[in-house]
């Protein structure tokens, strides 16, 4: 039998928020959750995926279009039935993981923005909030229209001014970094400007190929070693698995 943990719990619950991750991220929210803020090793990350799988709670399937395993939690876990691993958002629902995953592991939490209120509104891909910032996250794989980002843009200005919002931080491929800087230079207004950031951390597959993020910890959190929060990977595991 496995025993069932509350980052167990916790790990769960982020894979319901971003709905599937690669190890690469996986790697990065264990080492968050463990207090360590830096990720654990592939091997630890594999046997918690192992030890989770075996109790029926997250589910793994390697496409042929990824190099890694994509891991996600089973319907007994969250009450929701398995992705569709084929459809053509997975690619940005992967890297948006991964972004998550190292915000968690800078100390911030990280949940899904409001749903729009308005025609003309926007809802980001998640929120990252620690100690009073609030960040709107956005994954930006592909350019979109001028449009498009006309009233993105307006709409992260309005945010910035009037919503307690400290910063919009888009996360994107080389390509997606020129479109985005230049909208937000023609379309942000100039108070707000400097609240919106883009950065190139992704190749065209979606890869996180970027330089470390940068969101210092505010503090290292006290707690137990990785290899005692993960009891049951290399320790012996007793009793059953509740939730």
């Amino acid at each position: 039998m496995v025993q069932w943990t509350d980052r167990d719990e916790s790990m769960v619950d982020w894979l319901l928020v971003v709905r599937l991750a690669e190890m690469d991220a996986i790697r990065w929210a264990l080492g968050a959750l463990s207090g360590s803020g830096v990720p654990v090793s592939t091997r630890k990350a594999q046997q918690w995926v192992v030890r989770l799988e075996g109790a029926g709670l997250v589910e793994r399937a390697r496409p042929t279009y990824r190099d890694t395993s994509i891991v996600w939690a089973t319907a007994a876990a969250i009450g929701r039935p398995a992705p569709n691993l084929f459809r053509q958002t997975i690619r940005h629902e992967v890297a948006v993981s991964a972004v998550s995953a190292r915000y968690l592991a800078h100390g911030y939490t990280w949940q899904r923005d409001r749903k729009p209120v308005a025609r003309l509104d926007h809802q980001a891909d998640g929120v990252a909030i620690r100690n009073g910032e609030v960040e709107l996250i956005e994954v930006e794989l592909t350019p979109k229209t001028w449009q498009r980002y006309k009233m993105i843009c307006e709409n992260h200005s309005h945010r910035l001014a009037h919503d307690g919002v400290t910063r919009v931080a888009y996360f994107c491929t080389e390509d997606a970094t020129r479109a985005v800087t230049r909208a937000a230079d023609k379309y942000v207004f100039r108070t707000e400007r400097p609240g919106l950031v883009a950065e190139t951390v992704f190749d065209i597959r979606g890869q996180w190929v970027g330089p470390a993020l940068d969101r210092p910890r505010p503090e290292v959190l006290p707690g137990a070693s990785v290899l005692t929060e993960l009891d049951g990977v290399d320790g012996q595991p007793a009793g059953g698995v509740t939730r």
